[in-house]
């Protein structure tokens, strides 16, 4: 742990990701394996980490990445000499599986649930006796008013949830051209820094939700734009988390096509996903740049729930005759 944060320190990696490696030995890995001897550590206990895991209900894709960490121990081991060489571990075959985006209909019904439960409690209080603790507080069980602007928002903008709790006023440019649209220089998320430029929609939203600010005291170019109230950004997230399940409930769309659980990323699915469907001509690359990904996860993760069928008109469309 200790090189894998000299690295942070080089910039090679995030430290969140760190975070998530201390995560994972503390959880499974050091539990599991910790007692196990140098010396007889074989391919057998390797095997063990993924029955274990896959006893724990973790997916293929989760346990690959357990596998990845455990060989960055095992290879530590090899270089400080603690190992003469790596045993030979085992493949998990990973099978990409999309999130569950929503459909146009949903996504309106997703708008139109948040609308009606603004203001409104949530159950969970009912069920509380007088004096007991929740993880969020009682002030804060109401469905917020900006809701519905954050689910217009992440379709209409393509930002990831993990974005969603670092933007502040002062990342956010309206631009009026030939084009009115957001350009919108985030924070630095998952090595990627470039600026994104949202659909026109979003600029809707956005004028909306500063004069809603504006009203409470929050459209400094400091304030955060989504629970700006909520100095733990973590905490601002993870609310924002449970009323969008709220939502979901209420709607009955938690589970996707395929029955993946459905959350707040489902939302920036939708926006890769809708672009994809709509968007006259629009090309993976530019696509992806502005989303903060790459052609190859916009291909498995995104276009793979696509048919042909969906976009019959661009397959059966001509190019001008040729003289």
């Amino acid at each position: 742990m200790q090189a894998e944060a000299a690295r942070v320190q080089r910039g090679e990696i995030g430290r969140p990701t760190w975070q998530v490696m201390g995560n994972r030995l503390r959880a499974h890995i050091v539990p599991l394996l910790g007692d196990v001897p140098v010396a007889v550590f074989t391919t057998a206990d390797v095997q063990r980490l993924i029955d274990h895991l896959g006893g724990q209900g973790f997916t293929s894709t989760t346990i690959a990445q357990y596998l990845v960490l455990l060989r960055k121990v095992v290879m530590h081991g090899v270089h400080v000499g603690a190992l003469r060489e790596a045993p030979v571990f085992p493949k998990v075959k990973v099978r990409s599986q999309p999130r569950g985006s929503f459909s146009v209909a949903e996504y309106r019904a997703l708008i139109a649930a948040a609308r009606s439960l603004r203001g409104h409690s949530h159950p969970v209080l009912d069920r509380l006796t007088a004096g007991e603790r929740f993880w969020i507080a009682r002030e804060l069980l109401v469905m917020p008013d900006e809701l519905p602007w954050l689910i217009r928002w992440m379709v209409n903008t393509f930002v990831r949830p993990g974005d969603i709790k670092l933007m502040k006023h002062k990342h956010i440019e309206v631009v009026r051209g030939k084009h009115v649209y957001l350009r919108m220089n985030l924070p630095e998320t998952k090595r990627h820094s470039q600026p994104i430029v949202s659909l026109r929609p979003a600029v809707r939203v956005y004028e909306c939700l500063l004069a809603y600010r504006e009203t409470h005291g929050f459209s400094g170019a400091e304030d955060y734009i989504f629970m700006p109230h909520l100095k733990n950004r973590e905490h601002a997230l993870a609310v924002l988390n449970f009323f969008f399940h709220w939502v979901l409930e209420k709607t009955g769309l938690e589970k996707g096509p395929l029955g993946q659980s459905r959350t707040l990323y489902c939302l920036r699915h939708t926006a890769i996903t809708l672009r994809l469907l709509y968007g006259q001509g629009i090309d993976m690359l530019t696509l992806a740049r502005n989303a903060r990904t790459s052609v190859n996860m916009v291909e498995r993760f995104y276009a793979s729930v696509l048919s042909g069928e969906m976009n019959v008109g661009l397959l059966q469309s001509r190019r001008g005759r040729m003289n």
